[in-house]
C-alpha cells in the first residue's frame, strides 16, 4: 500500500530515472559519476571553456524554479463555471508557473498545440514575481493584492537595471514546463513584439531545440502604423513557432486564396493555371491512336462534349460547329501535340464539372482553395488580424460603445487561422497567458464552422483592472472576471450565428473554473508548543474550507487524470464513492469496515477494466488491526493494481 505524493511531479527525479535507463555505470551509491558520464558522451563533450552559450543573471535560479516540486493544487468553482457536468473546456485562476507544475502529471504529452501572448516587455511593470521557495504565496499575497511589505507585486522597471533578465526569469521556467506537456507532434506558438523576440528565440533554441524551429511570422495587425517612434512606423508582430519533434510535426495549407469563384454546385475553385487542351506540351502526335490525342467540340449552352480522333489539323467537322460546337484541339508547329490527360480522364473531369472553357484552351479548376501559411501574414480582404478590429468586436460582445473594456486583445482570426493549420479537429489547445479569453472564443468559433471538437485550457492570473477603467465600472474587478465573461457572452452568440449547423446542438460553450490554492490536506505541525492542538486537528486531516470534491479533483491531479474525466457517484450504506475513468480510479474517502470493502469490490466488478487503482482515507479505517485486514482483502481480489492511502 502506497502513500500518495502531496507534491507535484519532480521533475528532477524523473530525470535521473531516465539517466539511470541509458547510462546505468555512471551512478555510484545513487550518485552520478560525470567523469564516467564523460566517458560515455565522448567527442559530443565541450572541452573548452569558451562555448557557446546564452547565459543572464538569475538564469541557474529560474532553472531551479522550474524544477521545484509544489504542493499547490486546483479547487473546483462550479458557480463561476458553465455546463459543468458536460464540458471538456476548463479555465484556471493562478500563477501560471505554478499551474503548469500541478498539470504535469495529468497532462503530461498531451496537448497538441499552445499558444500564448506573454507580456511585451516595454520597460513598464509586469506582475510575475517568482520565488523558487514559495511561489504559491507569492500569488495568494497577489489576490490580495499587497506583498508581506504591502507593496505591489511588480517587477522589471527600466531602473532596475536588470529589465531583460527580469523578463527571461519570468519566461524561460515557465516554458521549459509547458514543454512537457506538449505531444509528441505538438506545437507552441508564441506572439511576441521586437523588444524580446531576438532573446525568445535564444531561450527557446535550448529548450526545445534548434531543429526544432518552425519559423517565424511577421503578423500585420497594425497596417497604418504606431506612431511612437521618430524611425520607424512599426505595422507588425511577431509569432515565434517551435514544434516538439519537428519531424513528426506539420502544417495544411489553410490560407484562402484570392479571387475564389462558386460553380453552378455551390463548390469554391480558382482558375487552375495548367492547360488540358490548347498548347499543353511539347510532345508531337505521331500515333493517332495516343490515348491523350483528341479534338474536342464543345457547347456552352447544353454544356456537352464531343470527343474525336482527328488525324488532320485542318480537318474541322463543320457540322458541329453550325450547331453552336466550339473546336478545341492542342496544336504547336503546324502539328498536334499531346493533351495533358487521355481521354478516359478528361471525360471524367467534365462529369464532375471540373473544367475551365476559355477562349482558345481548356483548363482544369482548382478546388484546392487553401494555400500554404507565409512567414508574412498580411491583413487582407479575406483575413482581418488588425488589432483594432479585435478590440472594437469585444467591445460590440460586452455591449460597450466608447471606451476599452480590455487593451489590445488578440484577433480571433489570427487564432482560429493557427489552431486550423492541424488537420486534426480533435485535441487540447492551452492558453496560459489567456488575457481576454481569445484563445477560447477562436476554438469554440472553429467548432461551430467546422463541426471540431476542440478543448481549450485557459489559465490567468486574477490581475486587478484599474479603477478608472472601463472594465472596472463596469464590474469587472480583475482580468479573469473579463475572460470568463466573454466565454460565456462569446459561445451564446456562437450559437446564434451559427444556429444552421447540423452539429451546433452538440457544440461544447461550456467551461470548468478552477482556482489555484494551497493543498486541501493539512500539513503536520511538529512544533512541541503545538502538539497537543496539532493532534487533535489531524484526526480531521482535511482543511476546514475545503470540500470532498476539492480533495477529490487533488487527487485526480496528483495520480495523472485530466481535470475531465468522466466521474460516477456511486452510494454504499449512504457513503459517496467515485468512479473516475470507467473504473480505472476508485475514490472512497468516508469510514471502510468490511461489509463496505466488499460493496466496493462488487461495485468495481461491473466496470471493464483491467486493474483498477484504489483510493483510500489513512482515517477511515477504524484501528490499525482492521487496516491491515482490509488492505489484504482488497489485494486477494486481485481487482487493485495499487492501493493509495491519503
Amino acid at each position: 500500500m502506497k502513500k500518495l505524493d502531496k507534491n507535484s511531479v519532480d521533475l528532477v527525479k524523473e530525470n535521473i530515472e531516465k539517466l539511470k535507463e541509458i547510462f546505468p555505470d555512471i551512478f555510484t551509491e545513487d550518485k552520478i559519476d560525470f567523469e564516467k558520464l564523460r566517458e560515455n558522451l565522448g567527442e559530443f563533450v565541450e572541452e573548452s571553456d569558451e562555448k557557446y552559450q546564452f547565459t543572464w543573471f538569475g538564469k541557474r535560479k529560474a532553472n531551479k524554479i522550474a524544477l521545484t516540486p509544489t504542493k499547490a493544487t486546483l479547487r473546483l468553482a462550479k458557480n463561476e463555471s458553465k455546463n459543468w457536468d458536460k464540458t471538456k473546456n476548463i479555465y484556471i485562476e493562478g500563477d501560471n508557473l505554478e499551474v503548469l507544475k500541478v498539470l504535469q502529471k495529468a497532462y503530461y504529452k498531451k496537448i497538441k498545440m499552445i499558444y500564448i501572448d506573454p507580456p511585451y516587455n516595454t520597460g513598464k511593470d509586469f506582475i510575475y514575481k517568482d520565488n523558487y521557495k514559495d511561489n504559491l504565496k507569492n500569488y495568494l499575497s497577489l489576490t490580495g493584492q499587497i506583498d508581506e511589505e504591502g507593496n505591489p507585486l511588480t517587477t522589471n522597471t527600466e531602473t532596475s537595471g536588470r529589465k531583460h533578465s527580469n523578463w527571461l526569469n519570468m519566461m524561460y521556467p515557465r516554458l521549459k514546463l509547458a514543454r512537457n506537456l506538449l505531444r509528441d507532434d505538438g506545437i507552441i506558438f508564441i506572439s511576441i513584439d521586437d523588444n524580446e523576440v531576438h532573446n525568445l528565440r535564444k531561450i527557446m533554441d535550448e529548450i526545445f531545440g534548434e531543429e526544432n524551429f518552425v519559423g517565424l511570422l511577421s503578423v500585420e495587425n497594425n497596417p497604418k502604423g504606431r506612431k511612437n517612434s521618430k524611425f520607424i512606423s512599426i505595422s507588425n508582430d511577431y509569432c515565434l513557432i517551435y514544434s516538439r519533434n519537428k519531424e513528426k510535426s506539420y502544417f495544411i495549407e489553410n490560407i484562402p486564396k484570392e479571387n475564389m469563384e462558386i460553380d453552378k454546385e455551390g463548390k469554391y475553385y480558382t482558375h487552375g493555371k495548367r492547360v488540358l487542351v490548347g498548347e499543353s506540351s511539347n510532345k508531337k502526335i505521331d500515333n493517332f491512336e495516343n490515348e491523350k490525342h483528341y479534338v474536342v467540340y464543345y457547347n456552352h449552352k447544353i454544356n456537352k462534349i464531343i470527343l474525336k480522333k482527328e488525324k488532320d489539323i485542318n480537318e474541322k467537322d463543320n457540322d458541329l460547329i453550325s450547331q453552336g460546337y466550339k473546336r478545341y484541339a492542342s496544336i504547336k508547329n503546324n502539328a498536334f501535340i499531346e493533351n495533358t490527360y487521355t481521354l478516359d480522364k478528361f471525360e471524367q473531369l467534365f462529369k464532375n464539372n471540373s473544367l475551365i472553357f476559355k477562349e482558345n484552351s481548356i483548363y482544369e479548376k482548382d478546388f484546392n482553395v487553401f494555400k500554404r501559411i507565409k512567414s508574412f501574414l498580411k491583413n487582407e480582404n479575406n483575413i482581418d488580424l488588425k488589432t483594432e478590429t479585435a478590440g472594437s468586436q469585444l467591445n460590440k460582445l460586452f455591449g460597450i460603445e466608447n471606451e476599452k473594456i480590455f487593451d489590445n486583445p488578440k484577433n480571433v482570426n489570427f487564432l482560429k487561422l493557427l489552431i486550423s493549420l492541424f488537420d486534426d479537429k480533435n485535441f487540447i489547445v492551452l492558453d496560459f497567458f489567456s488575457g481576454s479569453a481569445t484563445t477560447a472564443h477562436a476554438v469554440m468559433e472553429l467548432n461551430a464552422e467546422d463541426g471540431g471538437n476542440r478543448q481549450f485550457i485557459l489559465v490567468q492570473l486574477p490581475e486587478p483592472t484599474d479603477e478608472k477603467s472601463e472594465a472596472y465600472k463596469a464590474g469587472y474587478k480583475n482580468i479573469c472576471e473579463i475572460g470568463k465573461e466573454r466565454i460565456k457572452r462569446a459561445g451564446e452568440k456562437i450559437n446564434e450565428d451559427y444556429k444552421d449547423k447540423e452539429w451546433i446542438y452538440n457544440l461544447d460553450i461550456g467551461f470548468k473554473v478552477f482556482k489555484l490554492d494551497s493543498t486541501n490536506i493539512k500539513e503536520w505541525d511538529s512544533n512541541p508548543d503545538n502538539l497537543e492542538k496539532s493532534l487533535l486537528d489531524y484526526g480531521e486531516f482535511i482543511k476546514e474550507d475545503r470540500s470532498e470534491e476539492d480533495l477529490l479533483y487533488e487527487v485526480l491531479l496528483k495520480y495523472g487524470i485530466d481535470l475531465t474525466a468522466p466521474i460516477e457517484e456511486k452510494e454504499i450504506n449512504g457513503k459517496k464513492v467515485y468512479i473516475v475513468g470507467f473504473g480505472s480510479l476508485i475514490i472512497y474517502f468516508d469510514e471502510i469496515d468490511i461489509e463496505i470493502a466488499k460493496e466496493i469490490v462488487n461495485l468495481v466488478k461491473n466496470y471493464e477494466s483491467d486493474f483498477s487503482v484504489l483510493v483510500l482515507k489513512d482515517d477511515s479505517f477504524a484501528n490499525s488491526r482492521d487496516k491491515v485486514n482490509i488492505v489484504e482483502f482488497f489485494k486477494q481480489m486481485n481487482l487493485f493494481e495499487k492501493i493509495i492511502t491519503l
